[in-house]
């Protein structure tokens, strides 16, 4: 049965679409084709991984902190979109999961309009997605400055609750507060979107579910797949 153009299909983009997380990725392309000298900064890094672990620095911060001494505080919105594209070639092609590429081309198959909605920074999400085939992203935005894209987040991390929030924002901006929400994710942080999603008549998937939603699928009954083997990151929760 076809999809009323008013389906939306939303999907988590780490260790749901891909093998692992993006932004270390990220980094260590940034570091070795651009930066390579930043390596000297990776203490300073460590010392903001501190302070997240003792409680002293929020989620946002941390991403904020490490893209200010591994990135840069300015950099070039044009460039760094360059960067983006290019590492996107090489990551989508080496860690994108065969099964999502596949889930992804039945929505679309389905006329269902695709969104990926990530806590990692939007400027290479755009460059994924785009090589996923998908056109709309709701991620962490970092702060612009005319040409210039800086450390700083433009609101909140778009993580647990805030993802939900950013994603009912991007619907509203759509006009499509009333479209029924599908929604794919493999960690538990995204439970409000899953609640999102089924409150707005969806259904929702587990994809390579964390041991904590695999529990909560089985308690609420929601179904789940694994599509491929995951690599675990402790770095890469923010």
């Amino acid at each position: 049965m076809t999809a009323t153009p008013s389906e939306i299909a939303v999907y988590d983009l780490d260790r749901t679409l891909t093998d692992t997380g993006s932004w270390v990725h990220f980094i260590r392309y940034w570091l070795r084709h651009e930066a390579p000298w930043r390596v000297i900064c990776l203490p300073l890094v460590g010392l903001g991984g501190l302070a997240y672990g003792l409680g002293l620095m929020s989620r946002g911060g941390i991403k904020a902190w490490s893209h200010r001494w591994l990135i840069g505080g300015r950099v070039r919105a044009d460039h760094l979109a360059a960067v983006a594209g290019r590492f996107a070639d090489n990551f989508v092609a080496a860690h994108a999961l065969a099964p999502a590429r596949a889930a992804l081309a039945a929505d679309v198959a389905a006329g269902r309009r695709l969104v990926i909605a990530s806590a990692s920074h939007a400027f290479y999400v755009r460059a994924i997605a785009a090589r996923l085939g998908v056109t709309d992203v709701v991620a962490t935005e970092a702060v612009r400055d005319g040409d210039w894209l800086l450390s700083q987040l433009a609101g909140d991390n778009c993580y647990g609750a805030a993802k939900r929030v950013a994603v009912q924002a991007w619907l509203h901006t759509q006009g499509l507060d009333d479209a029924q929400v599908h929604f794919t994710s493999d960690h538990h942080s995204d439970l409000p979107c899953f609640e999102l999603a089924l409150e707005l008549g969806g259904q929702v998937l587990c994809a390579n579910p964390s041991p904590k939603l695999a529990a909560i699928a089985a308690q609420r009954g929601w179904r789940h797949v694994q599509w491929g083997q995951i690599k675990g990151s402790l770095l890469e929760r923010a």
